[in-house]
């Protein structure tokens, strides 16, 4: 069973920085893709930033230009750098490891939820 171990998360002002690491532990068949979902309260989940296997790197509206992705494949670890923080950034932040294709196996997994909070 894949595991994910988040760390980084907590409390910060306005304009400050946080870092926020995932480490996966066991195995996904074939290619994956590893990276950062939050949801606000009240609010859908969404994509902060995600990169797969190969390197592709994918950012959400909110990320780009701000927060930066980085990953280690050959030992499934996924960063977020994330500077210029706002407090519209308040959320719980999810770390996610997904098999590339769903078919003809489908994986998907989440992190615990790291609370990052931003205050003015």
């Amino acid at each position: 069973q894949v595991q994910l171990a988040e760390s980084g998360g907590g409390w910060v002002q306005t304009g400050g920085s946080l870092r926020l690491s995932c480490v996966a532990s066991g195995s996904i068949l074939g290619s994956d893709v590893m990276g950062w979902y939050r949801q606000a309260s009240g609010k859908q989940r969404e994509l902060v930033a995600e990169v797969t296997s190969g390197g592709t790197i994918s950012y959400g509206d909110s990320a780009e230009g701000r927060f930066t992705i980085s990953r280690d494949a050959r030992r499934h670890t996924v960063d977020l750098q994330m500077d210029g923080l706002q407090p519209e950034d308040t959320a719980v932040y999810y770390c996610n490891r997904r098999r590339s294709r769903s078919y003809p196996l489908r994986q998907n997994y989440w992190g615990q939820g790291t609370q990052v909070t931003v205050s003015s």
